[in-house]
Formats: C-alpha cells, sequence, structure tokens
C-alpha cells in the first residue's frame, strides 16, 4: 500500500522504459494496489507486453453484495492475468486462513487468472523447527485439492515470514532447502514433470545485493519482491540478476 497516483505512474513508466524493447527471459509481473491496475495494464499495452499485471489480493466470492471486494471476474476484465493470494500480511492483519485462501485460488482458476500463493512460516515455528510442518499443511490445504491440470496454472511463493520488511533475508542455502521441500511435496502428489515445472518463487528481502544469489538456487525460479520493488534501479537489477542466472543455466 504505497505511492500516490502520480509516483504509481511514474515508477510504471521508468521500469517499462528500461525493459520495452528487450528480449527478456525473465516474466515481469507488477502488483499494484487495485486503484492502479488500470494504469499498469495500459502502460504494459504500451509497452508491447514487455511485462504483465498481477493484483495483490483477491475476493473468495464470485459477486454481489460484498461491499469493498474485488473479484477475479473484475480483475479478468481488466486483462489482469495474476494475483497474489495468501500473503503472510493477509494471513496476519485479516485473518485469512487456509480455507479462504484455497476458496480464492478455486475462483482465480475459474476465470483463467494465475493465483501466486503464498507460503511460509513465522518465526517462532522457524525457532521450534517446525518450518517444514507448517509450510507443508500450508500448501497441503490450499492447493492439493486441485486437479493436475488446475495445478499446473498456479505458481507458489515461499516467504519466510521472519524476513519480510525486517532487512533479514534467509540464506541462499534456507531458501533452496524450503524451495526443494515444497518441490518434493509437489512431486509426491502430482508426479516429476508437474514439479520442475512448476515456478518456486522466493519473496523475502530479496533486493538487489542479494538477488543474483538467491536466483542462482537451483530450485528458486525467481522472486516476490517487495519494499525493492519501489524503487525502478533496484527493480531493474534484480531483472537483470535473473537474466544472468536463466543465461547461465
Amino acid at each position: 500500500m504505497n505511492k500516490s497516483f502520480e509516483e504509481a505512474d511514474d515508477l510504471i513508466v521508468a521500469i517499462s522504459e528500461r525493459i520495452e524493447g528487450l528480449k527478456l527471459e525473465t516474466g515481469v509481473v507488477l502488483c499494484p494496489p487495485f486503484l492502479y491496475l488500470e494504469l499498469a495494464t495500459d502502460h504494459a499495452q504500451d509497452a508491447e507486453l514487455a511485462f504483465t499485471v498481477g493484483a495483490q489480493n483477491c475476493s473468495e466470492f464470485k459477486n454481489g453484495a460484498v461491499t469493498g471486494e474485488i473479484s477475479a471476474e473484475m480483475l479478468a476484465h481488466l486483462d489482469v492475468e495474476f494475483c497474489i493470494v495468501g500473503h503472510s500480511e493477509r494471513r496476519k492483519f485479516f485473518n485469512e486462513s487456509n480455507e479462504t485462501i484455497a476458496k480464492k485460488v478455486d475462483i482465480l482458476l475459474e476465470n483463467q487468472r494465475i493465483p501466486v500463493v503464498c507460503c511460509g512460516e513465522v518465526i517462532e515455528e522457524r525457532r521450534a523447527n517446525r518450518h517444514f510442518e507448517v509450510v507443508e499443511k500450508q500448501i497441503k490445504e490450499t492447493l492439493f485439492h486441485l486437479s493436475s491440470k488446475d495445478f499446473e496454472s498456479v505458481v507458489i511463493a515461499y516467504e519466510p515470514v521472519w524476513a519480510i520488511g525486517t532487512g533479514e533475508t534467509a540464506t541462499p542455502e534456507q531458501a533452496e532447502e524450503m524451495h526443494a521441500f515444497i518441490r518434493q511435496l509437489v512431486e509426491k502428489k502430482y508426479g516429476t514433470e508437474i514439479a520442475y515445472s512448476t515456478y518456486i518463487l522466493y519473496g523475502g528481502s530479496c533486493n538487489a545485493q542479494n538477488a543474483l544469489e538467491l536466483f542462482s538456487q537451483f530450485n528458486v525460479d525467481g522472486g516476490l519482491i517487495g519494499g525493492a520493488s519501489l524503487k525502478a534501479n533496484d527493480f531493474i537489477a534484480i531483472i537483470e540478476a535473473a537474466e544472468t542466472v536463466i543465461s547461465e543455466k
């Protein structure tokens, strides 16, 4: 929940100007607040789709008397392709449960949008060595009701909650360990082909300085970028880190 309309416009323009015309292998998705979604999709079209657009949340309800909510159908009509669900801040401040997140996943898939489904542990769970248990429960209860076909349209984002907005970052080894664990869960449920075609992003104070090392891990397929996305130069540096890793892999 950042930026005035004018500031958001300036940021999107600065990012799009830097990547327009480049033949990026990296997929770039901008996820602004609801009020700026149409602004972002307009710029995406002007930039010849150098990036796509996602929302930060959606309603678990289809439509109707749910004042203040934004439906997946509304997002679809705005050409918003992605939607983040289950972010740790939604869980913390709005008491979103795994059941609620699963409903949002279903309604996004019904509207042919791509859910970016977040999972991750808080510091107490990490210290108690329960992080694998917690993430497994989140993954199973939000995603494992899906058919194989529907699951192929899902992106997973691991966000160690203790590393969001704190300046703390999971070490590359910690990130790789959890991403490998998540991929193994997916493999057991849906098979090897789907497991290794599923994007698993890292979100937790990923920035211009640590992106290259994080993305170089075998099971880290990209980043869910927070504060570093609010500065065009930093965000571009992260995209460049992803491009470097892709070229080396």
